[in-house]
């Protein structure tokens, strides 16, 4: 399966609202890429304060879509889901660059791709893109933490 919907997504994510930054998954091969979507909404709660005169999305958040979709890879290439047993923990940003603001209204597309994985550690080439223009691009590692 290539592509998979919010339920799916949730299978394998822990996050939930309003933390959930990932909407769907359009493209998937396992152990190489992912890419995935974020519809941001007006009524997303930290549009309140992050400016109620020109509603932007925080860089950090587009950060945190792009791992979450690195997540996801992850997961999905281990045939893996988060819960009882462990998650993956975002360790490390590289050359992240922030292109152009992210605006309500706008829609993320996440691309993920695996640099390499050593041991527990996976290395990712991620960027955010909205109508083809990246938004914001970063090196992403994570690793895989069992949960006592």
């Amino acid at each position: 399966m290539n592509s998979f919907d919010i339920y799916e997504v949730m299978k394998h994510l822990p996050h939930r609202y309003p933390f959930l930054l990932v909407d769907r998954v359009r493209d998937f091969g396992p152990n190489e890429s992912l890419v995935a979507l974020k519809n941001v909404t007006i009524n997303e709660p930290f549009f309140q304060g992050h400016f109620p005169h020109w509603p932007v999305m925080p860089g950090v958040l587009v950060i945190e879509a792009m791992a979450q979709a690195c997540a996801i890879l992850s997961f999905k290439s281990l045939e893996r889901y988060p819960g009882d047993r462990g998650i993956y923990l975002f360790v490390g940003i590289d050359k992240a660059r922030f292109k152009r603001p992210v605006n309500a209204g706008d829609q993320l597309r996440l691309n993920a791709k695996l640099i390499r994985k050593k041991q527990n550690i996976w290395k990712f080439e991620a960027n955010a893109t909205v109508d083809g223009v990246v938004v914001s691009a970063a090196e992403l590692m994570c690793t895989y933490k069992d949960i006592p």
